[in-house]
Order: structure tokens, then sequence, then C-alpha cells
């Protein structure tokens, strides 16, 4: 089924993350090394953090607004003149007068990537009012993590009428943490990577990774790159097959499948379906570098379906 004509005037996905402009090293001929100079093939500076994941879901045909935070320096100027050329929603962002520096440096391979990041200390972020005002259906990239902060933010959400679609990002915990199993079962969709889920629940496997985590939350999708996604709900598990092709650059893939997933769900697709799609648009945005500027557009998607 394609995607159905969204309203314009309806805020369906609310992107709450900060941006990051990414410098991109493709073609390097090892990861660097003390002691070395690696010279790479090519090099992107690209904006990215949840600008990735805004850009993904708006060339999807999804009404998405993402509450970005912006300072005066010249990093947060590029990506507010990059999200006004790409034609994304700029409502919702929000100007500061000083620097909010957000930088990050990727060693991309094909087997998976490295970074060095530097970010400025941002201003509090308290999305409630614009929850409240837009009562959007997904709020997506809701920081991830045990604090009864974030817990009291995912209720507000669910008063307003939205639901909460959660990328895990990067972790290092395990379920044992204080607070993590509690979050997790107020977590509409929790969508690890392989190496996150599997570092959480300790399990070897995605799909006994999936199995685990969906004991908490009710619905679980793990990204496992080449070996496609697992998704699973109580006792039903899915598993959907990567699409075939050639990977150029990893950044920004775990953001197109996102935004395949839920542009489906959106539209009321069985899992099975939501999975297709994200592994077409996180399969193609790895076949070209450049992270946000990699993402499919839908027409690219339907030739797939």
């Amino acid at each position: 089924m394609l995607p159905r004509e969204s309203n314009p005037s309806q805020c369906e996905v609310l992107v709450l993350g900060e941006y990051f402009c990414d410098l991109i090293f493709t073609g390097l001929p090892e990861p660097p090394r003390l002691g070395t100079d690696l010279f790479s093939q090519s090099l992107d500076i690209v904006p990215g953090g949840a600008y990735i994941l805004a850009t993904a879901l708006h060339r999807l045909g999804v009404q998405a607004r993402w509450m970005a935070r912006l300072g005066n320096d010249i990093f947060s100027q590029f990506v507010l003149g990059e999200a006004q050329r790409e034609g994304l929603d700029t409502s919702l962002f929000q100007h500061f007068d000083q620097p909010l520096r957000s930088l990050s440096a990727s060693f991309s391979f094909v087997q998976d990537r490295g970074f060095i990041s530097y970010w400025d200390a941002f201003p509090v972020c308290h999305p409630e009012a614009v929850i409240a005002a837009q009562r959007p259906r997904w709020v997506i990239n809701t920081p991830f993590d045990c604090s009864p902060e974030s817990r009291a933010r995912i209720n507000f959400i669910h008063q307003h009428g939205g639901r909460v679609y959660v990328d895990c990002q990067y972790v290092t915990t395990t379920l044992d943490e204080p607070g993590l199993v509690d979050t997790l079962r107020l977590v509409d969709v929790f969508a690890p990577n392989q190496s996150e889920a599997c570092q959480l629940t300790g399990e070897e496997e995605p799909a006994k990774a999936a199995a685990r985590l969906a004991q908490f939350c009710p619905l679980v999708v793990v990204k496992a790159s080449a070996q496609g996604a697992y998704a699973q709900s109580g006792g039903q598990a899915w598993h959907a097959p990567a699409l075939p092709v050639d990977v150029v650059d990893t950044t920004g893939a775990g953001d197109s499948f996102n935004a395949g997933f839920l542009a489906a769900l959106l539209r009321g697709e069985p899992v099975e379906t939501c999975l297709r799609y994200g592994n077409i648009c996180g399969g193609l945005s790895v076949t070209r570098a450049g992270g946000a500027s990699a993402a499919p557009k839908l027409e690219e998607l339907i030739k797939y379906l």
C-alpha cells in the first residue's frame, strides 16, 4: 500500500533532539590510530543529529516538526540554512543569542563507524508547552534515560494523545539499571540497533534480544544491518530481510529506517510492512554518502514496494 495523503495542518511527528554538524570521512584505509596520519577519499560536511530524522520523515511526506535549538554560531546557522533549503517546517525552531556548537567527526566504514564529538552545554529542554499545543500523534527521539523526569515527559505525551517512539542511541547500561525497565514499560515503540539491544539484554542474537525487551515494551524493533530487522510484540515476532545493496556510508541509516517504519505505522500498516518500509529506506540511505542528504525520497521508496 502506498502512503496516504497527510493533513498539512496536523503535526504527525514531533522530533525532539539536538542538531550536529557532521564531518563525514569515507574511504579511509583503516581506523585512526595514535601516531598515524590518514587521508580519506572523500569528506562531506552535512547537518546531522535530529536533523537527519526530520529530513528523512519530510522526504517521505510525513508532517514532521522538529523542535530544534540553534545558537548564533556558524554551525547553527549552517544547519538553519540547510533546513530552509530542504523545506523543513522550521516553525518550532528556537533561537538563542549564544553559541550552541554541536560537532561530530564521523569515520565511516562498510561494517561500522566511529565518532569524535563536541557540544556546548545546551539550555534545558522543556517541550511540554509545544507538546500540549501541537498534540502530535507521535513524539520521536525522546531522550532515553531512566530518570523520573523522562517518565513524567512520556506520561505527559500520552495524556495529550501522543505516542512515543524511542531510538535507543548509544547505551552502556543493562536492564538492571534502576528505573530502566519502568521507563521501557511506558514507551510505545523501542527501536535499538543490534549492539544496543544485545548490550541491554546480554543476549547475543537480535531476535532473542527483541524477545527479552518485549517483556517490558509493547513493540520492540531491533535494527540488525545486513541481517535486516526484527520486531516483537508480546509473543508475536517478525523478521524482514535487509535490502541487498552496496554499502557506501552507514551514517544516518538508523534514522532513515526509523522514518520509513514510522511513515508506514502512521498509515496503519501492519508491523511486517513497517519493517519492510524501514529496511528499504535504511538500505537506500547507505548507498550514498552524506547522512541526511542520503535519506531517500518517497518516489524512491515506492519503486521498491
